[in-house]
Order: structure tokens, then sequence, then C-alpha cells
């Protein structure tokens, strides 16, 4: 690979690059390294409906809790969630489109006692309104809860129509919050319509270092609103992990609490100020133990934003 000087050094083109992207954090400046030193405390974003205070790193379970009837693997996902709980996380999202997944939550929680931070969050996903309901029921008997914390619709499905039912829920508190979901950055402009016209306490979406169309109308409506954030697929269901591990991280990621590359693109993700929370997914107890220490340390400003996307721009 041809090499270009700079000053003294010589450096592969791609390594200049990276480079550079180092010098764009280290102009980020020293307010941040003073703030970087005295974040110490776990990380909350509160929910404008509410003002209750929720944990930036959730919990996701497509695919990870959908598991036949194995009894070690079961015993694994409650490992799982224990390391989710004594990490300081609360919300726990599923929906009845992911199979088995709330039946193997219930069955985790019950095993560990119902923990009494859990947040539990889940959807109706249905293109009958008689049958979502009949199915909400049924989420309320496979979690092994008289309610739920958050019920959303799932990916539109249905959602005038099971917004009516859900507000009805929450009145009669079977529910505490209502929201509408979408992802793969499908179906926005019909999310925006909804929540300019609809009073929703979430929404969720998809929002991540590569994929940031959310910044553009999404995450600003939801701050306008006064609309709490969740946001999947932080990790595209592990790619970016895999495109992104096999380079080392910026040597200015420990100043933003980043060890590794999850830590990373997460912290990315909730330093948004309009971003409630993130639920990465997994189903071994050393990632899920790696995913929360993103509640901890400093997060990224606004030029340290900049720095991260411009240095993954490099790889």
């Amino acid at each position: 690979m041809p090499k270009k000087p700079i000053g003294d050094m010589h450096l592969p083109m791609m390594d200049r690059r990276r480079f550079l992207a180092c010098l764009s954090a280290a102009a980020a400046g020293v307010a941040f390294e003073a703030h970087a030193r005295t974040e110490t405390q776990p990380h909350r974003r509160t929910i404008p409906s509410s003002g209750e205070r929720l944990p930036i790193i959730g919990m996701g379970s497509y695919i990870t809790f959908d598991i036949d009837d194995d009894t070690e693997a079961l015993q694994q996902r409650i490992r799982v969630l224990s390391a989710f709980f004594e990490a300081g996380g609360k919300l726990i999202d599923s929906s009845p489109m992911y199979d088995n997944s709330e039946a193997v939550l219930g069955q985790a929680l019950s095993s560990l006692g119902r923990p009494v931070d859990l947040f539990s969050a889940t959807k109706v996903w249905h293109m009958f309104t008689a049958a979502g309901d009949r199915q909400m029921t049924n989420s309320r008997s496979l979690w092994g809860n008289p309610g739920f914390d958050l019920m959303q619709v799932h990916n539109l499905v249905n959602w005038f129509d099971h917004l009516q039912t859900l507000q009805r829920d929450k009145a009669e508190g079977l529910v505490r919050y209502v929201g509408i979901t979408t992802s793969h950055g499908r179906r926005h402009d019909e999310l925006l319509d909804i929540m300019r016209k609809e009073p929703l306490d979430f929404v969720q979406f998809t929002y991540n270092i590569l994929d940031r169309e959310a910044e553009h109308k999404l995450l600003p409506l939801a701050a306008d609103q006064g609309i709490a954030v969740i946001i999947n697929r932080p990790f595209r269901r592990k790619s970016l992990i895999n495109r992104f591990e096999k380079y080392p991280l910026p040597p200015w990621s420990e100043d933003i609490g980043c060890k590794t590359w999850p830590q990373f693109l997460l912290k990315f993700i909730v330093s948004h100020p309009a971003v409630t929370c993130a639920i990465p997914a997994t189903s071994r107890v050393e990632h899920m133990r790696e995913n929360m220490a993103a509640l901890h340390g400093p997060l990224p400003d606004r030029r340290m934003r900049q720095a991260m996307i411009d240095y993954v721009g490099t790889l």
C-alpha cells in the first residue's frame, strides 16, 4: 500500500485516515475531558409523559429468547437475565412475533423471583382488533404479569384500532404506557404522522452509527412532542460488531468509557439526547455484562459523536 508522509511519520493511507479521525476527536476539547473524569453514576433518561427515569440500556429478546424446551438453554437465559438486573437493567422488550420468547421470559423471571426492577414492554401484533386483545391477554399470562409497563403496536399493524384498545387498557390500569414501533427504517413517514396526531408515551425504531436517518425527523419530533424513544437493532443483529471488531478502537475511546466495540456502538446511540433507551439482545452472560457497561462513564458530546462517525467512516 502506498505511504504518505505526515511530518516525521510514514503511515499507510488507511491508517492516515484513522489518524486524522483521531485528531478530530482530540479537538473535541478539554471541557469534555473534564466531564469524562466526573461522570460516574449509571445513566438514566426521563420518560417525558411521567417523569419516571429509565436506565439507558435495556434488553431485547428477538431470537435470543426463542428457544425450545431445553433445560440448559433456559438456565442460560436465566443467567443472562440475572446479569441484566445485577448490572442495573430494567426495561425488557418482547413481542408475540418472537415465537417462544415471551414464554421463556416468563419462566426466567419466575425463576428469579420476579425482580422488582422489571419494566415490562411487549407488543400487540395482529391484523384484527379483537384477536389483538386476546393476544395481549395471552402475553400477560405468559409473562406472569397482571399488566405491562409498556404495550406497543408492533410495526404499525392495525395501528389505529389497536391504539384505541391500548388507551382503554391504560385507563383501566392494564398498561402504564402506550407506544408504537417500526424497524429496518420502514414507514418513517407514516410513523411521523402518527407521532404528530396520537397521544403516545413511547416510540420504537432503528438507529445506529450507520443507520442515522432517524436523526433528521424522528428524533427531533420525539423530543418536540415529549415522546420517549426506544432504539431497536443497535448492532444490526450483530452485523455491525462483525464488521468493526477486526479493527482497533480509536485511542480516545476510553475517554468515553468504551473498551469494546459494543460499548462504543451503544454509547453513540444513547448519547443522542432524544434517545431514552437502547435494547441490544444477547444470549450470553459475558455479552450482557459488556453491553451493560455502557450504562456507566461519560457520554459523548456533539463533537465527540461526530468524531465517532468520522472514525467508523475510515474503516
